[in-house]
C-alpha cells in the first residue's frame, strides 16, 4: 500500500538536484512541501496535509544525508593530485576505416615529445583528441583526409585522481558534476580512467573549477 513517505520518496528520486539539495538541508521543506502536494494527492488519490508531507521530507532528508552524502564526502575527502594543463585543443573526428592508423602516426610524435599533453577517447561514431595547442598542427596534417565536425581551442584541463573505493560508492561523479554545474561551469570534454577523470574547460573557467573541485577535499 502506497503511503505519503513511499510516495513522497519515489517522488524526489526522479529529481537528482533536489535529492542532494535536501541532504544538505539548503531546501525550505514547508516551501517544498506546498509545490509536490498537488502530485503526491494525484498519486495517493486523496488529500494530503501539507504538515505530513513536511514531515516526510524531514525523515527522507536526515536519511539521505546518512546514506548517499556520509559515504562520497569520506572518498572525496581522499581526492588526490589535481593537475591542470592549460592552451589545449580539441579534434573532434567521425569515426574511419583508416582514422586508427592516424592515429598511431600521431602517438609516435607525441612519444617524441613527452612535454605534451595527449589524450583521446573513441566512440561508436566519433573519436576525439585532445593535445597541447602546439600539436594542432601535427594532427590537421596527419588526419587532413579525415571528417573533423569540431575544433575547439582556448581549452584547459583538470585531472583529479581518485581513491580506489570510487568504484564502489555510488554517486561520486554527480556529486562532482554537480558542484561544478552550480558554479555555471561548462564541461567541454570529460575522458575518465577507473581512478582518475580528466575534465576540458573554457581557459576562462579553469580557475573556479580547480577551486570548486579542490574545495571538495574540505566538505
Amino acid at each position: 500500500m502506497k503511503t505519503i513517505s513511499s510516495v513522497v520518496e519515489d517522488y524526489i528520486k526522479k529529481k537528482p538536484f533536489l535529492q542532494s539539495a535536501l541532504a544538505q538541508g539548503i531546501i525550505n521543506l514547508t516551501s517544498l512541501s506546498r509545490i509536490v502536494k498537488p502530485e503526491i494527492q494525484d498519486e495517493l488519490g486523496k488529500d494530503v496535509r501539507n504538515g505530513a508531507i513536511v514531515m516526510a521530507l524531514k525523515r527522507l532528508s536526515d536519511d539521505l544525508e546518512f546514506r548517499a552524502t556520509h559515504k562520497i564526502v569520506k572518498v572525496l575527502k581522499n581526492i588526490g593530485e589535481i593537475t591542470v594543463r592549460s592552451s589545449l585543443t580539441d579534434f573532434t573526428f567521425l569515426v574511419s576505416d583508416t582514422i586508427l592508423a592516424q592515429q598511431a602516426k600521431l602517438i609516435e610524435v607525441v612519444n617524441a615529445n613527452q612535454d605534451v599533453f595527449y589524450t583521446s577517447s573513441r566512440g561508436v561514431n566519433e573519436m576525439n583528441i585532445v593535445l597541447s595547442d602546439t600539436m594542432s598542427g601535427e594532427v590537421e596534417k596527419l588526419f587532413k583526409a579525415e571528417k573533423c565536425t569540431q575544433k575547439a581551442e582556448n581549452l584547459s584541463s583538470i585531472t583529479v585522481k581518485l581513491p580506489a573505493e570510487n568504484v564502489s560508492v555510488p554517486g561520486i561523479y554527480y556529486f562532482i558534476f554537480q558542484r561544478l554545474a552550480w558554479e555555471g561551469i561548462v564541461l567541454y570534454e570529460v575522458i575518465s580512467t577507473t581512478n582518475e577523470f580528466t575534465i576540458l574547460v573554457n581557459d576562462d573557467q579553469v580557475d573556479i573549477a580547480f577551486k570548486t573541485i579542490k574545495d571538495l577535499k574540505t566538505l
